[in-house]
């Protein structure tokens, strides 16, 4: 490992070796004297802004409430502004593709690791919220963010546009959309957690008393919940199964919403100072009579995207006027939701009740108590207790009652709070892994020819192919090396009479395991999560609406969220067998859930940890990386290279220097080949700033299509969450045309400043599953909070021949490796496995 010199445009490092984190010759941190960078977090996709301070949770990459001191329950000033300017201090803008200075957050995308701007102080009980503008953050951008600086769309773009064909992005939003419904469909038959209604009673009033119970220590838990654990299941019976219909191609788009609806909320947002170009988006939300909905319920304005509390409270100031309290009852319910829906993009797929109550009233919402009951009552969430119980533990057994006695052991439990569509997803999940493991596998190959493949195999892919000859649900560890073991699986499986396939969060993740598999006379079965979902890619479905196959390996499994998982796990039969693999120590999903880290923290079924190292002074820095050190290596073909900066703009000039000219001339790693990854996407030195330099260097142009020239590369986001690197062909009437993993995609010209951003720079979320030739990762001085572990290993693992570190964070670094684990997530899938599944050894 070397550390580059002062800069010169002749040497790429210097033959003095250096620890990352302890640079030779570095002046002070490089952050501080430039705008912030705004850290990233796990994000859909480019330039996604989130509000890190309304999150409660502590999820990953977010400040708490509590953390951020609190926002008030109104914004300062009068109506809404139609700017859609940032709260004052600057926005959080979130790695996963979210957009700073007034990009707004969507679904699938976490807050920074950095505390966000705080909203007026709450206004005092029975007092209004106080005058003065709300801006809107409008309009979702690339990977879901809003178009840049706070700049708000035309109106209707996107939603007034109906399409001849269904798009890759549509035709997989319905299949997810057609499954959840089934899945819906299943649990309403279930005993809902709490009973909704016009007044709070019954399960949702025992409930919330019961938690107050024992939370002011009046009863013990055993008391108030007492009833018996459910047994352990057995092995599920094959679901009566609807045919899942694949997209027809040939469908028209979904209707734009009609223009008299759109009309008709335009002037109600005009009354309440609203931006008029929230309309289409309105009327999407609450469908049809949205303007009378919207008149009746001002607050159901938050349930637009980027919409914040105080922005809603002065649109509800403009319309109801005197009448508008902060302890009206729909506000308590909106921003109720919104605290959970903020939750969801930190990665929880539900909230403990204490920690939700204590962010409402930090929010500004009187009684937080009733604020939850009255979401709970009209059924807009959902509430579950868990019993807490270390993952993997045995089951306790239920004590015996003696005469005296009161019959049962205290037993600890959580009270938990969430949105509909992440409890169902998430029990959907539960249910589906439960049903795979404790399912007797299809068995085709005969023992003896199981085990000749394991023979055959070499290393730690014989111990993986004699697992998933005996178990439905296996898990597959380890670091980049290790993907050749699942690919050995996957090629024994047509002997074993399996037909098998095997799929990837991403295009890029297809491609690195395609090459694996090496030349064949078929196409190799391999596909993408989203094209296997959506039946655009895979092997399609039987006449059942399963997946037409006996083998299915997911390989980067770390980023599955809670729903993807869930409409896997719905879609394999009984007999069917799923492999799980991927790195445990890299970042976590994009979306909610911890899918990964929670069925290994469950051991309920049999985990496979590969022996094979990742090979040269790279896999031996990430390797170290994965286990807290930052070792120095041995690099003596220039593999690792620290370049130490002492400001915001010696960062932008020694990145693009390094990119354009040194990795090109001292590594033979074209210009083409090499990618930045950086913590965020605003700030000096954040993706956009990168991201202009490098064209103006590389490919300068006059950024004739919607700021696009051909040869430019991009990062296109067909839905919040995915993030398709590629290139700039060319522009014509239909829209900006792309080259995406092999692919042409035409991206509509309405459509290209929300879903389209420059790629020469990314985050390290959007640059997870792909790797390159040559990886120059920068760390300014302000980046610090956005350091983590896992981000730190994901952003090194991605170079293949050579990494270049552009640093001014100096010691932060090997602390930040040392120190900084990923943030918890709340879940419940583990307490959901453990009546189902008994946990192995």
């Amino acid at each position: 490992m070397s550390t580059e010199p002062e800069p010169t445009e002749e040497a790429t490092a210097a033959p003095e070796p250096a620890t990352p984190g302890t640079t030779e010759g570095a002046g002070a941190p490089g952050g501080g004297r430039g705008e912030a960078t705004e850290p990233e977090t796990p994000g859909g996709g480019p330039d996604e802004a989130t509000e890190a301070e309304a999150t409660p949770g502590g999820g990953p990459d977010e400040a708490t409430e509590a953390e951020a001191g609190g926002g008030g329950g109104a914004a300062a000033g009068g109506g809404v502004s139609a700017e859609g300017a940032p709260p004052a201090g600057g926005d959080v803008s979130t790695e996963g593709d979210a957009a700073a200075e007034g990009d707004v957050p969507v679904r699938g995308n976490a807050p920074a690791d950095e505390e966000a701007p705080v909203g007026a102080q709450a206004p005092a009980k029975g007092e209004p919220p106080a005058d003065g503008d709300a801006a809107v953050e409008s309009s979702t951008g690339a990977d879901g963010d809003t178009a840049a600086d706070g700049e708000v769309p035309g109106e209707g773009e996107a939603g007034e546009r109906a399409g001849k064909e269904l798009s890759e992005a549509e035709a997989e939003l319905l299949a997810q959309r057609l499954e959840r419904e089934r899945i819906e469909r299943r649990k309403a038959e279930k005993k809902a957690p709490v009973a909704a209604g016009a007044k709070l009673s019954g399960t949702a009033a025992e409930l919330l008393a019961a938690v107050r119970a024992v939370e002011s220590g009046e009863k013990p838990p055993a008391a108030v919940f007492a009833e018996p654990r459910p047994a352990p299941r057995r092995p599920a019976p094959e679901p009566v199964r609807r045919p899942v219909p694949v997209p027809d191609r040939s469908a028209g788009a979904p209707p734009a919403p009609a223009p008299e609806a759109v009309q008709a909320v335009r002037a109600v947002l005009t009354a309440g100072g609203a931006p008029e170009a929230l309309a289409p988006q309105v009327v999407a939300a609450l469908g049809e009579g949205a303007d009378e909905a919207l008149r009746a319920d001002p607050w159901h304005l938050l349930r637009v995207a980027g919409v914040r509390p105080e922005q809603a409270d002065g649109f509800a100031r403009a319309l109801l006027g005197t009448e508008c309290r902060p302890d009206d009852e729909r506000r308590g319910r909106a921003v109720t939701v919104w605290l959970l829906e903020q939750a969801a993009l930190a990665g929880h797929t539900a909230l403990e009740l204490p920690r939700l109550t204590a962010t409402l009233a930090q929010r500004g919402v009187p009684d937080p108590d009733a604020a939850v009951q009255s979401a709970l009552a009209e059924g807009e969430i959902l509430a579950f207790q868990d019993a807490l119980e270390e993952p993997g533990a045995p089951p306790r057994r239920e004590p015996v009652a003696e005469e005296g006695d009161e019959g049962e052991e205290e037993r600890p439990v959580r009270v938990l709070v969430g949105l509909e569509r992440y409890a169902l997803a998430e029990e959907s999940l539960a249910d589906g892994l439960a049903r795979l493991a404790t399912s007797v596998p299809k068995q085709d190959g005969s023992t003896a020819d199981w085990e000749a493949a394991a023979t055959s195999a070499e290393g730690s892919a014989a111990d993986l192919i004699r697992a998933v000859a005996g178990h439905g649900l296996v898990l597959h560890t380890g670091g980049e090396a290790s993907l050749a073991e699942p690919a050995a699986l996957l090629s024994a499986a047509p002997g074993l009479g399996l037909r098998a396939w095997a799929a990837s969060p991403s295009p890029a993740g297809r491609a690195r395991f395609a090459g694996l598999l090496g030349p064949g006379p078929e196409e190799a079965p391999l596909c993408t999560v989203a094209g296997l979902l959506a039946g655009t890619e895979g092997p399609g479905r039987d006449p059942d609406g399963a997946l037409d196959l006996d083998l299915l390996i997911v390989f980067d499994a770390p980023q599955l969220d809670v729903e993807s998982a869930a409409l896997l796990a719905e879609s394999l039969a009984d007999g069917a067998r799923l492999v799980l693999a991927g790195d445990p120590a890299v970042l976590w999903s994009v979306g909610p859930g911890r899918v990964f880290a929670d069925l290994l923290a469950a051991r309920v079924c049999p985990q496979i940890a590969s022996r094979r190292p990742d090979p040269g002074p790279l896999g031996e820095l990430v390797s170290g990386i994965g286990v807290g050190e930052l070792t120095q290596v041995e690099a003596p073909g220039k593999e690792v290279v620290i370049v130490p900066v002492r400001d915001p703009g010696e960062a932008v000039h020694r990145t693009v220097q390094l990119v354009a000219d040194s990795v090109p001339r001292a590594i033979g790693v074209p210009a083409e080949e090499t990618q930045v990854i950086t913590p965020g996407h605003g700030g000096a030195v954040g993706t956009r700033a990168l991201n202009a330099a490098l064209k103006e260097r590389l490919n300068p142009g006059p950024g004739r299509f919607g700021g696009f020239d051909p040869g430019d590369r991009v990062a296109y986001s067909p839905v919040p969450g995915r993030t398709l690197p590629g290139r700039v062909v060319g522009a014509d009437a239909e829209g900006l045309r792309l080259s995406c993993a092999g692919e042409t995609v035409v991206v509509p010209k309405e459509r290209v400043a929300g879903s389209v951003r420059h790629g020469w720079a990314l985050t390290a979320h959007q640059a997870a599953g792909g790797r390159w030739p040559a990886v120059v990762v920068v760390l300014p001085g302000d980046a610090v909070p956005a350091l983590s572990r896992p981000w730190i290993y994901t952003a090194f693992g991605r170079a293949v021949r050579h990494l270049s570190v552009v640093q001014g964070v100096e010691q932060a670094l090997p602390r930040a490796v040392a120190e900084v684990t990923a943030k918890p997530r709340t879940t419940r899938l583990p307490a959901l496995l453990a009546p189902q599944v008994p946990a192995q050894g």
